[in-house]
């Protein structure tokens, strides 16, 4: 059923800062003009509700306006087209060939800008769109992928988008706003950005289930400070190896450091091939890995730190509702 609408005159066509219209080039719209400046919303509706009853007198009774009316705004439209698109009965009308054409097309139209007004209504509260978000870290297990499936279950037309780099790349692209938000593993205070801290993982070491410190009772730092650690470039490496270099230099040791420009699951391959041990956080340890065992640092004081960062320009009410669930989680955790 048509529902009735108050369309008082033809909407404005849209044009944009290099003159070109949305609906075509600009030769497209010239030579539309004329004919779209004559045919209001309201006469289209009219056409198909009397599409709908085959009757001037029901399509007027329902559209709460008179039948001369309608018959008017129908006969002007019939005249500014060149054609009959109803045939006047006694009993009522009949769509023409080329009425019916004429009705199937405009109701399609009218589908399309049904759907446009419906979704730009969706995007405005974010319920439908995209969320584009950077990490440099694992979204396997953990506060983040917890984050992830809760909302992803709550907005369910939300497509999330996601791209994984260095801290310092994915901070640049929310800046350049390439991104809406970027989940990092340090505290961050910059004065162009808003950030908030969510959660907090141990730190874990991944080392060959044959290595001996696998199966030890303990062990602490001194014990690192000889062992071959491998860190990645990408990702939060730079973050792990800034903790490894402080810890050990709080110990006046020199750290044996590895740096690969690999991903994260190649990293750990070599682990489990006995290259070296890696250190990592909690999340990434619950997911099981073939070969390698994840142990705890004894006398490891501190936890790793995410937190999110988003541009304070970035009015994306998606993003509004992501940060207002993952503030909740973070608060209830």
């Amino acid at each position: 059923m048509i529902e009735r609408h108050d369309f008082e005159t033809t909407a404005p066509i849209q044009k944009f800062g290099n003159g070109s219209s949305p609906i075509g080039g600009h030769r497209s719209f010239e030579k539309h003009r004329f004919l779209i400046s004559r045919i209001s919303m309201r006469t289209l509706v009219n056409v198909l509700t009397v599409a709908e009853f085959l009757n001037f007198r029901h399509a007027a009774s329902y559209l709460g306006v008179s039948q001369s009316s309608v018959s008017t705004r129908i006969k002007a439209l019939e005249d500014h087209l060149g054609t009959i698109l109803f045939e006047r009965r006694h009993r009522g009308v009949h769509l023409t060939e080329a009425g019916r054409g004429f009705v199937n097309q405009i109701a399609m139209g009218i589908e399309h800008l049904d759907h446009a007004i419906t979704t730009a209504g969706a995007v405005s509260t974010g319920t439908i769109g995209q969320l584009r978000i950077g990490l440099d870290s694992s979204i396997a297990s953990g506060f983040l992928a917890d984050l992830r499936h809760r909302f992803l279950e709550k907005y369910t037309e939300i497509q999330i988008i996601i791209t994984e780099g260095r801290a310092t790349d994915t901070i640049r692209q929310v800046r350049d706003r390439f991104l809406d938000v970027a989940f990092t593993m340090r505290a961050i205070d910059l004065p162009d950005c808003h950030s908030r801290s969510l959660w907090s993982e141990p730190f874990v070491v991944a080392m060959p289930i044959h290595h001996p410190m696998a199966t030890a009772v303990a062990f602490g730092w001194e014990d690192l400070a000889s062992e071959k650690l491998l860190v990645r470039r990408g990702g939060a490496g730079p973050q792990f190896l800034n903790h490894i270099t402080r810890r050990l230099a709080e110990r006046n040791r020199t750290p044996n450091i590895q740096r690969f420009d690999v991903g994260r699951d190649t990293l750990m391959h070599m682990v489990a091939d006995g290259e070296g041990i890696k250190l990592t956080t909690e999340a990434v340890a619950s997911v099981p890995f073939p070969g390698i065992a994840f142990r705890r640092i004894a006398d490891e004081t501190e936890e790793a730190k995410f937190s999110a960062v988003w541009s304070p320009h970035n009015r994306s009410p998606a993003l509004k509702n992501f940060l207002d669930l993952a503030t909740e989680m973070s608060r209830s955790a």
